[in-house]
C-alpha cells in the first residue's frame, strides 16, 4: 500500500526498544515537524483553500500526537531531549531541484511530506508488532493508521494540483531515491534513521 521500495529492516525495532527515550524524544519531534510543515504549507499557499482547510485540521493533529508522546515520556520520568537533526528528512530534501512554479514547488513539498509519513507509517506499524510492552503497540498501532491517512492526503493533493502523470513519475523517482537513503539508516535510534 505505502509503495515503499526499501522496508525496514525488522531489527530495528530491537534498537529502538532498547533506546525508548531517546525513540520517544524523537517521535515527539517528528510530530512538532509535521505540524510545522502544515502550517508552512498554509502559509506559503494560502490561495488553495481545500488545502489551507486539512492542513489547519492536520496541524491540530499532529500537535495532538505531539502531547500524546510528550505523555508518554513524562509517564516513565524521561524529559524531552533536545532537536537532532533528521539526516533522512535532509537526505530527502537534497532530491528535487529548487526553484520551479509556484504549483512544482507545490507538489514537490507535498510528494516529501507523503514519503515521509509513509515512512512514518511503516515504522509505527513495526513497533505496533515487535514491542514487548502492550500499552506502546497499542499506542502505535493506532498512531500507524494516522500516518497512513496523512500519506494518501498528501499524496492525493500533489495528484490533483499536478499533472497526474509527471506527478506519478516523480512520485516513483523519490521512492527509489529513498530507498537508497535507507540503505544508509535504519542503524539508529530515531523514528527515520
Amino acid at each position: 500500500m505505502l509503495g515503499l521500495k526499501l522496508p525496514t529492516d525488522p531489527r530495528w525495532a530491537s534498537i529502538a526498544e532498547k533506546n525508548l527515550e531517546e525513540i520517544l524524544t524523537d517521535h515527539a519531534y517528528c510530530e512538532q515537524k509535521a505540524a510545522s510543515t502544515a502550517i508552512s504549507l498554509i502559509v506559503s499557499f494560502p490561495e488553495y483553500s481545500d488545502l489551507v482547510s486539512e492542513m489547519t485540521a492536520l496541524a491540530r493533529e499532529e500537535m495532538g500526537h505531539f502531547k500524546m508522546v510528550h505523555d508518554k515520556l513524562l509517564k516513565r520520568g524521561y524529559i524531552m531531549g533536545r532537536d537532532r537533526k533528521d539526516e533522512y528528512v535532509l537526505q530527502l530534501l537534497k532530491f528535487f531541484p529548487k526553484g520551479g512554479s509556484r504549483v512544482t514547488q507545490l507538489v514537490h513539498r507535498l510528494l516529501i511530506a507523503a514519503l515521509i509519513e509513509a515512512r512514518s507509517c511503516e515504522r509505527f506499524r513495526l513497533l505496533s508488532e515487535k514491542l514487548q510492552e502492550e500499552e506502546l503497540r497499542d499506542f502505535y498501532r493506532n498512531l500507524m493508521v494516522s500516518e497512513a491517512n496523512h500519506y494518501t492526503l498528501f499524496l492525493n493533493f500533489a495528484r490533483e494540483y499536478g499533472d497526474r502523470k509527471e506527478v506519478d513519475l516523480k512520485w516513483q523517482e523519490l521512492l527509489e531515491f529513498e530507498a537508497e537513503v535507507m540503505k544508509g539508516l535504519s542503524k539508529t535510534q530515531s523514528i527515520h534513521g
